[in-house]
């Protein structure tokens, strides 16, 4: 079994980062708006994920895209994508 780390682009422009065993069924409840944090910001786009064997590094990895220097470490990962959205060009 993997266990996954994702990143979401919502509606306003904004990133969601969260974890999950089953990728494909998580981001369908995303979609769905069965998520409360990211229900008001639909539609969502599944920018970036990750897997894991173990669900302590995926967790380990979550915790730490979710600080700042996680946060710039994922800018840099995915900057032709930032640089898109600072522009307000459509993400494809």
């Amino acid at each position: 079994m993997f266990y996954y780390v994702y990143i979401l682009l919502l509606q306003n422009g904004k990133f969601y980062t969260g974890s999950s065993h089953d990728l494909i069924q998580r981001i369908a409840s995303h979609s769905a708006g069965k998520v409360i944090s990211t229900k008001p910001y639909r539609p969502i786009k599944l920018v970036h994920y990750e897997a894991y064997l173990e669900k302590a590094d995926a967790l380990r990895r979550e915790k730490y895209l979710k600080t700042t220097e996680g946060k710039y470490f994922l800018r840099q990962q995915i900057k032709v994508l930032f640089e898109k959205i600072k522009n307000k060009c459509p993400v494809v």
